[in-house]
């Protein structure tokens, strides 16, 4: 069982702009879907299927190119994407997506492909850790989306067949069983993500501390000399 109110807080810049980009991209989807639950999760669904394809890819072509081993972190990546990929097809079955959010989605989708990739090439951490929070934000969301269902405010339906087959569900589970496995996958991302910054942040801690271990033997040395 996850922890689904986690926060992870900024300690860095890279932190703070990951999480300031987060916050802006939470701006404008409250500001245009406010609570329609179903049909926020199919377009932001859609962007969430992007960081994890273009992270494997990025990684699995540094891998060759570096000729060295990825440490499990590219499957753990691509299977991320398909399971937002899956969170995506119910949600399709559930909302039933306008053409002008079809449309929302080609647009979106396209522009945070190349955004993404940009941010994740000049700073992997940071890409990470943007992921993190976007988990974060989904967490809150399927939960606001849950207690609607839970007090009627939103009517509850019986789960698409996608679903029960994708998650293994009982044959009688409903639309808040699903929105309950799905935010729980979130928060695995979301711990997932926030652990690959910080692995990596303790890397370049490492490689410096390394780096100044040399430059201050090879200071000695010339001194000695």
């Amino acid at each position: 069982m996850y922890n689904l109110e986690k926060h992870y807080k900024p300690k860095n810049f890279s932190d703070r702009v990951a999480f300031g980009f987060t916050k802006f991209l939470r701006f404008l989807a409250d500001a245009f879907f406010r609570k329609k639950y179903g049909h926020r999760a199919v377009v932001l669904e859609t962007v969430a299927a992007v960081p994890g394809m273009v992270a494997g890819m990025l990684l699995h072509l540094k891998s060759l190119r570096k000729m060295e081993d990825d440490k499990g972190w590219i499957k753990i990546l691509l299977d991320e994407a398909a399971n937002e990929r899956m969170h995506l097809m119910t949600f399709i079955e559930v909302a039933k997506p306008t053409f002008l959010e079809r449309l929302i989605i080609m647009v979106a989708q396209f522009i945070f492909i190349i955004m993404y990739m940009i941010i994740f090439i000049i700073s992997q951490r940071t890409a990470h850790r943007i992921v993190g929070y976007f988990e974060e934000e989904a967490v809150i969301s399927y939960t606001e989306y849950l207690k609607e269902l839970e007090n009627g405010q939103i009517k509850d339906q019986p789960a698409p067949e996608i679903a029960i087959n994708y998650w293994n569900l009982p044959l009688h589970s409903t639309l808040k069983d699903v929105v309950k496995v799905i935010r729980d996958d979130e928060a695995g991302h979301r711990d997932v993500n926030h652990s690959f910054a910080t692995i990596l942040d303790g890397r370049k801690i490492n490689k410096a501390n390394k780096n100044y271990k040399t430059s201050n033997q090879s200071k000695k040395k010339i001194i000695n000399e």
